[in-house]
């Protein structure tokens, strides 16, 4: 029986090795484009129309998703504006904001969408967490953002830049922290 297939349209390499390994039964074929992000902090919207464009790309069914970044203290800042936030200010900024302030509370959020040129599907999901007081990890093929460097996963004690493969599979795969857990249950139903 040959894998299900499902295109992933993105630029971020990060969010496709994630994609791989948690679509473990879904062939991921990744074809790179920037595509426009409206101006929101509304992540669905978002995502909505990444994958509206994505689709006028490759015209076939696919997939594009969108997360933001939210500390509480900060009234959620950076919320949906992740991208510009570590352009401007960056990590070490994001840290600076936060000096002295005991409320380290914060949480990614993300939605994927799929859409097939009929009907679209919506997968959200959310990561809590605390903000770290300094930057900690190492590279990782699958961190998407800076913001790895920074974001201690709730119950792991350590960044998501220091969990190893292990760590990683036991703090950051379960169906609720997961869009791409969400979609695979989904998309791998006999109905699809």
């Amino acid at each position: 029986m040959n894998k299900k297939q499902i295109v992933f349209v993105t630029s971020n390499s990060g969010k496709v090795k994630s994609a791989e390994r948690e679509l473990k039964n879904v062939e991921v074929i990744r074809y790179e484009a920037e595509l426009i992000e409206p101006r929101s902090d509304n992540i669905k919207e978002i995502s909505k129309i990444k994958v509206m464009q994505a689709y006028k790309i490759v015209g076939k069914p696919c997939i594009a998703m969108d997360a933001g970044f939210f500390i509480e203290e900060l009234k959620g800042f950076p919320r949906a504006y992740v991208n510009h936030a570590l352009d401007t200010i960056g990590i070490e900024g994001i840290l600076k904001l936060m000096e002295g302030m005991e409320n380290r509370n914060c949480k990614f959020q993300e939605c994927l969408a799929y859409y097939d040129g009929n009907s679209m599907r919506f997968f959200e999901a959310e990561t809590k967490g605390t903000l770290s007081r300094e930057i900690r990890g190492n590279d990782n093929e699958e961190n998407w953002s800076k913001l790895s460097y920074i974001f201690e996963v709730e119950g792991a004690g350590k960044t998501i830049a220091e969990l190893n493969k292990e760590d990683r599979e036991k703090h950051l795969s379960s169906e609720e922290q997961s869009c791409f857990k969400k979609f695979v249950k989904w998309y791998l139903n006999d109905e699809n």
